[in-house]
């Protein structure tokens, strides 16, 4: 069984790999962990004799398959978690990073598939992000619309959220803007850097280009 710092560091990996031969730089793996190169370096190293890293020297990481298995296991269980916290316990959605974060180290494959069931086998947890199956099968990330690049005066739904910051979901539910919404962009102020939403149950609100861009949107019907 993995411990918890290889699973955080596989984990890790999987989240910036942006495809199959993608590789993730050290000193991205450094930031995301929060230590310094140097202790970067110590754990690669161990991971890739376990076999499930490939080290390539002055360019980055990338993982093996065995390191994928682990990886989207782990993954699977906070995105399961993260939804079981939000639609049973209530919580506020904004807050169950750290609390799953712990959990999914601790949940048993065996609690794991009642949750599952219990809800349903959703396909993704609460911020729009995939959650894989129990075989280990991710859905395929395919890059599509956000607020600032979609259609004018077409209806839309809010699929995803792709920063999952406190402070940002936090403005996300304040505006009324978690997946699932349903919305129209009518009109975008380069100038300003303003764009202008009207959701279906709340009227008109205005939103910072930057903001907007973090935002997914899908087209309805």
């Amino acid at each position: 069984m993995a411990s918890i710092t290889v699973e955080n560091y596989l984990k890790a990996i999987l989240l910036r790999t942006e495809g199959p031969e993608h590789i993730v730089p050290m000193g991205v793996l450094a930031e995301a962990m929060g230590v310094v190169p140097g202790t970067v370096t110590t754990m690669v190293k161990s991971l890739a004799e376990q076999g499930l890293l490939d080290h390539q020297v002055r360019q980055g990481v990338r993982l093996t398959p065995a390191g994928r298995q682990v990886a989207l296991a782990v993954l699977r269980k906070h995105r399961l978690v993260e939804t079981f916290l939000v639609r049973t316990l209530k919580m506020d959605w904004a807050e169950v990073h750290e609390e799953a974060e712990a959990l999914e180290h601790a949940v048993s494959e065996r609690v794991l598939a009642r949750i599952d069931a219990f809800l349903g086998h959703p396909t993704t947890d609460p911020h729009g992000d995939p959650i894989p199956d129990a075989a280990g099968n991710l859905a395929e990330e395919v890059a599509g619309a956000n607020l600032t690049t979609c259609a004018l005066n077409k209806p839309l739904r809010v699929t995803r959220i792709t920063d999952q910051s406190a402070d940002f979901l936090e403005f996300v539910q304040k505006n009324g803007l978690k997946p699932g919404t349903r919305l129209r962009v009518v009109r975008r102020e380069a100038a300003s850097g303003v764009l202008h939403c009207e959701i279906r149950a709340g009227g008109e609100i205005a939103l910072g280009l930057p903001e907007a861009a973090k935002i997914a949107v899908g087209a309805i019907g």
